[in-house]
């Protein structure tokens, strides 16, 4: 790469560090945004999960309840079976002794029964009289005594239907109250579920953004590499052109050192070809001194100046 090349890459280089900066940066305020999101969802889904675990422990307690409210109710509905089946035991016994009652209305024989015994109270009656009408009372009473077998039968069955209507009405009681608790824990079934799944759903919103995070963080990651990787080119570079430059600067001296010396060479060159020349013409001026002609003014001051040369020469 050629030295004009090298600060245009520093400069793109520089430029794509930026923008992977900018990138990081921006992933990272998004990664800030997908924790708060997924702590709040964490957060909500344990609460729903409280709330589902209070709603099944309520609804628990009450199919308890339920599970001995049907039991009392059970118990009691057992209790009236043997009833029902006396009373349906009566009503054959019943059927039996119908069979065996007069053709006469009960009501007629006891009206004529009463009738005789009014009469025995009331009337005056011989010995004879008195005890036929005895007689009657007794036929009548055993004919009586088949209705009254049954009316007592009636009178037990009314009893026992009065026990098992109050054992009946007690079971519906129970039924009632295990229907009503059986609602409601069906109610607090069906709001168990819907918070369940509602759980379900933040759970896996938290989860994909869980997932986002650790793909961001992992872009983050990819993006510090190249960061770095860019940041080794650069140096890389920068070190090449320090070293390009220390390199330009020996040179530079070394040059100029070499004018320098070359300079000062060329100085002392022209020093001694001053010089020579003039001790040559300083010669030419002596000569014509001692032969005696006419020197020049130059040629004066080149003879005088000899002459002081010579003179501090002799001093020293």
């Amino acid at each position: 790469m050629s030295e004009q090349q090298k600060p245009i890459k520093i400069e793109d280089i520089n430029q794509q560090i930026e923008k992977l900066r900018d990138q990081a940066n921006t992933a990272d305020v998004q990664i800030t945004k997908y924790i708060e999101q997924r702590n709040q969802l964490n957060d909500q889904v344990k609460k729903t999960r409280q709330e589902i675990d209070e709603l099944k422990t309520e609804r628990d307690s009450i199919n308890e309840k339920v599970k001995l409210l049907k039991q009392q109710r059970d118990d009691i509905r057992v209790k009236t079976t043997p009833i029902t089946e006396e009373i349906n035991a009566i009503k054959e016994k019943i059927s039996e002794l119908k069979k065996k009652v007069p053709r006469e209305r009960q009501q007629d024989l006891q009206e004529e029964l009463d009738a005789i015994e009014w009469k025995i109270q009331t009337t005056s009656l011989d010995l004879q009289e008195e005890k036929g009408l005895i007689e009657n009372v007794k036929e009548l009473e055993i004919l009586l005594s088949s209705y009254k077998k049954i009316d007592l039968k009636y009178k037990k069955i009314k009893d026992l239907l009065t026990q098992r209507q109050a054992l009946e009405g007690q079971a519906d009681v129970f039924h009632k109250e295990l229907t009503d608790l059986a609602k409601k824990s069906q109610d607090l079934h069906s709001q168990m579920i819907v918070k369940v799944n509602a759980a379900k759903v933040s759970k896996a919103q938290a989860d994909g953004l869980h997932q986002a995070y650790i793909k961001t963080k992992e872009e983050i990651l990819v993006f510090q590499v190249k960061i770095a990787e860019l940041t080794g080119q650069l140096q890389g570079l920068r070190a090449s052109m320090r070293e390009e430059d220390k390199a330009r600067r020996m040179t530079a001296q070394q040059a100029f050192k070499e004018k320098e010396h070359a300079d000062k060479e060329t100085q002392q060159a022209t020093k001694e070809k001053q010089q020579a020349i003039k001790e040559k013409l300083g010669a030419e001026a002596r000569d014509k001194l001692q032969k005696g002609e006419k020197l020049s003014w130059n040629e004066f001051q080149l003879v005088m100046g000899d002459d002081e040369e010579d003179d501090s020469e002799t001093q020293d």
